[in-house]
C-alpha cells in the first residue's frame, strides 16, 4: 500500500483520561506518515508534476505527513467509523466545530469541548496535507518534493501574489498568512510587475517599477529579500496589490491529496509488515467519512473531482462527506506554484465545475467518482457569506443563473440562513480581536454548529441504514427564494445607520490556457462576471432560502452574511473580506417603540415582538423543537441554542433594563 510506515513518536491519554460514555477513555497517537506512491498508476497521474517528481530505488515518489489519531482506548467501544477531519492551514477543525471546543493556542493540547464525537463513539484523524503552513507548534504539514526538469533543473515559471492590507505597512510578505512563500528568481527583475487596485474589481494601475523592490525595510533601509516586497510610501489599507514574478520553487503539492486518501485507506484495510508500524486501528473501522470546513471543504470536492475516493487497490475510501462553506469552489491544491490559502479573485479555485454534475452527467465535481463507481454521500452545508462571496448559489443554478438545476440523489444541500462563514457568538463587536477586522455593523454573532451536529448524524444514518436526509434547503427560483444581491439594496439603506456594500464579490470566468493543473496564462485573461446570487429576505431583513435557526425564525436582530469595510482599515464600500472570506454582520432590534420610532427603524422592536425575557426564551425552545422534528436539530441542542438566546437577549436588552431599573 501507499503508506509505507506510520512513525509514531507519542501515545497519551486524551482529555486527561476523561471517560466518554460508552466509548470510555481516549488515546492520542502523534507522528509522522511516510508514504511512496507510483507517478504512473492511472489514479495518480492526475497529480500535478507528479511525473517530474524525484523517483527512490524502486521508482516511487515519497513523501511525508504529521497525522494524529485520536481513538477509543479499546477499539471495541468505538462505534466503527472513522471521521477525517481536513486540516484547515494546518489546524484541526473538527473539535471546533462539531464539539464546539473553546479556542485555544496553537500548541495547546486538543479540548474535547462538549465530547460530541466522542460520546457518538468516533475515531479521528488528522493528516497533513498542506505544503507551506508555517513552523509554530500546532500544525500539520505534508511535507513533499519540488518537481525538476529531465536535465535536473528545477521547473520555473510565474506567480501571481495578491493582498489586501488592513493597515498601511511598508513591507508585505510574498504569501497568504505568514505561510511558506514562493521566493523571486531575481531581485532586480525589471520584467516583475506589481500593481493596485481600489477593490478587487476595479481596473488595475501598473506601479513602477522604480518604486518599489524584492526587499523589506531594516531601520528604514531597504534589504534585498527573496520573499518581501516594498513600496516607497508603502501599501494603502484596503487596496488590492497583485505582484506578478517568476519562481523556480515548484513543491507538487497534490501529493497532499494522495496523503489524505492512503492514509484513511491504510487505516481501514493495512496490516503490520516488516516496515510498518501496527495499525493502530486494525479491523475497527467499517466506514469512513471525511469532514471539512471552508478550506478544507473546497479540498473535499477537489478530491471528488479528480476521482480520488478510490485507493490504488480500487476500493472507496469515504462513504461520506461533509464540506462546510465550500460553496461552489474547489482550489489552488493540484495546480503548479499552488497557493491553497488563497482566495484572491484570480485564482484557479474560481474555475469551474461547480455543479455536481452538469447536464447530461459527463461533466461536472462528481462525473469522475461516478465514472469510477466511488461516489460518496454529500452533503454540503452553507452559510449566507457563500452566497454574498458570489459562488454559493453556482452550486446549484444553470451557469448563467437564471434556473435551478438538478442535484445527484447522493448529495444534499443546506443553506443556513442568517450565518457568516466561521462560527459565531458573543461577544457583540464590530471588530474581530484576532485579525483587526472591522466592519460598519457588528459582527454577526450566530452559532450554526448545533445544524452540523445534526448533519454528521444524518450523514451515518444515510451510509449506514439509506435513511434519506431532511429535503434540500437553499434558495431556488421555484420557491421564489433566490434573487440578485443588489435587489436588496433598497431594503437595506432604507434601515438606520447601516451601510450596503458599493462593491459586492464578483466571480468572473478566467482564462489560465489548456491546463487548470500546469497554466499558461499568468495572470490569467478576465471575462464576464457570474450571476451573484443570494437569499430572499423577510420584512425584518432576515434569509429565508434555506435552514432557519431560532436566532433567525425568532430573531433579535437582522442577520446578514455579509458586512462593510469600516473607513479604519481602508477600502470604504467594499464587502468585509479579510483574506477573502466574507464576514457576516448583525443590525440589532431595537429594544423600545420609542427608539424605533425616533430612528425611524421600520422593523419592530424587541418590545413589540416579545412580552419578556421569557415569552421570548418559550418561543425560542418551541421552534427549536420543530427543527428536532424536521431532523435538523438534535435532542441535546435544544437547551443549547434556548441558552445561546438568553445570552443575547440579554446582550441587547439586559443591560438597558438594568439601568431602567436603577432609574
Amino acid at each position: 500500500m501507499a503508506l509505507t510506515k506510520l512513525d509514531i513518536r507519542t501515545r497519551q491519554p486524551f482529555a486527561g483520561g476523561k471517560v466518554f460514555g460508552d466509548a470510555g477513555r481516549y488515546e492520542q497517537i502523534d507522528g509522522i506518515a511516510h508514504f511512496a506512491v507510483d507517478p504512473s498508476h492511472p489514479d495518480n497521474t492526475v497529480i500535478a508534476d507528479i511525473g517530474l517528481a524525484p523517483r527512490n530505488g524502486d521508482g516511487l515518489v515519497e513523501f511525508s505527513s504529521d497525522f494524529r489519531i485520536i481513538k477509543p482506548v479499546d477499539n471495541d467501544h468505538g462505534n466503527g467509523r472513522l471521521l477525517l477531519d481536513v486540516l484547515n492551514r494546518g489546524k484541526e477543525l473538527a473539535l471546533k466545530n462539531l464539539n464546539s471546543s473553546p479556542d485555544g493556542p496553537p500548541d495547546a493540547d486538543p479540548h474535547p469541548g462538549n465530547g460530541f464525537l466522542m460520546r457518538q463513539g468516533y475515531s479521528l484523524v488528522w493528516c497533513g496535507w498542506q505544503h507551506d503552513v508555517p513552523d509554530p507548534p500546532g500544525l500539520f504539514r505534508c511535507n513533499v518534493p519540488n518537481a525538476y526538469k529531465a536535465d535536473g533543473s528545477p521547473v520555473s515559471g510565474k506567480i501571481v501574489v495578491s493582498f489586501q492590507p488592513l493597515a498601511h505597512s511598508d513591507t508585505q510578505f510574498l504569501s497568504d498568512r505568514d505561510h511558506r512563500p514562493y521566493p523571486t528568481n531575481h531581485l532586480e527583475s525589471w520584467d516583475s510587475v506589481l500593481t493596485v487596485q481600489e477593490h478587487e474589481d476595479a481596473p488595475e494601475a501598473v506601479i513602477k517599477r522604480e518604486r518599489w523592490a524584492f526587499a523589506r525595510l531594516v531601520d528604514g533601509r531597504r534589504v534585498p529579500d527573496a520573499a518581501h516586497v516594498t513600496l516607497d510610501g508603502g501599501f494603502e489599507a484596503g487596496k488590492v496589490y497583485r505582484v506578478v514574478y517568476e519562481t523556480s520553487h515548484a513543491p507538487v503539492i497534490g501529493l497532499g491529496l494522495l496523503a489524505t486518501r492512503d492514509i484513511v485507506a491504510w487505516l481501514r484495510h493495512g496490516k503490520t509488515d516488516a516496515a510498518a508500524t501496527a495499525n493502530p486501528l486494525a479491523g475497527a473501522l467499517g466506514r469512513a467519512y471525511a469532514y471539512g470546513r471552508s478550506q478544507s471543504g473546497r479540498f473535499l470536492r477537489q478530491m471528488l473531482h479528480l476521482g480520488l475516493n478510490r485507493d490504488e487497490d480500487g476500493r472507496i475510501v469515504f462513504e461520506g462527506m461533509l464540506p462546510n462553506v465550500a460553496g461552489g469552489k474547489m482550489g489552488e491544491f493540484n495546480v503548479r506554484f499552488g497557493q491553497p490559502s488563497s482566495l484572491s479573485n484570480r485564482s484557479v479555485n474560481n474555475l469551474p465545475p461547480f455543479l455536481d454534475l452538469e447536464p447530461g452527467g459527463e461533466q461536472g465535481v462528481l462525473a469522475e467518482v461516478n465514472r469510477r463507481d466511488v461516489a460518496p454521500k454529500v452533503i454540503y452545508t452553507n452559510t449566507s457569506s457563500e452566497y454574498w462571496g458570489s459562488h454559493g448559489a453556482l452550486a446549484h443554478v444553470t451557469a448563467d443563473g437564471k434556473e435551478d438545476a438538478a442535484l445527484p440523489d447522493n448529495v444534499r444541500s443546506w443553506l443556513f440562513c442568517g450565518t457568516q462563514h466561521a462560527p459565531a457568538n458573543l461577544p457583540i463587536s464590530d471588530t474581530n480581536p484576532d485579525s483587526g477586522a472591522r466592519g460598519t455593523q457588528a459582527l454577526n454573532y450566530v452559532d450554526y454548529r448545533p445544524l452540523m451536529r445534526a448533519a454528521l448524524v444524518h450523514l451515518d444514518h444515510w451510509v449506514t441504514h439509506n435513511e434519506q436526509p431532511p429535503a434540500h434547503g437553499y434558495p431556488r427560483y421555484a420557491d421564489n427564494t433566490i434573487v440578485e444581491a443588489g435587489e436588496l439594496a433598497e431594503f437595506f439603506r432604507a434601515l438606520p445607520g447601516v451601510e450596503f456594500p458599493e462593491h459586492h464579490k464578483v466571480m468572473r470566468r478566467l482564462d489560465f490556457g489548456p491546463d487548470r493543473a500546469v497554466p499558461t496564462v499568468i495572470p490569467p485573461g478576465v471575462g464576464d462576471a457570474y450571476p451573484s446570487l443570494v437569499s430572499a429576505v423577510d420584512a425584518d431583513g432576515n434569509e429565508v432560502g434555506g435552514i432557519l435557526l431560532p436566532a433567525i425564525a425568532v430573531p433579535l436582530a437582522t442577520y446578514t452574511g455579509w458586512n462593510v469595510r469600516h473607513a479604519d482599515i481602508g477600502g470604504p464600500g467594499q464587502v468585509l473580506s479579510p483574506g477573502g472570506t466574507v464576514v457576516g454582520g448583525a443590525i440589532p432590534f431595537a429594544v423600545t417603540r420609542a427608539e424605533r420610532v425616533a430612528s425611524g427603524d421600520p422593523r419592530p422592536s424587541i418590545e413589540e415582538r416579545y412580552a419578556s425575557r421569557d415569552e421570548y426564551l418559550a418561543r425560542v425552545r418551541e421552534y427549536a423543537e420543530t427543527l428536532v422534528q424536521q431532523g435538523c436539530l438534535l435532542d441535546e441542542d435544544v437547551e443549547v441554542v434556548a441558552g445561546q438566546g438568553g445570552e443575547v437577549y440579554d446582550a441587547i436588552v439586559g443591560v438597558r433594563e438594568a439601568v431602567a431599573a436603577d432609574d
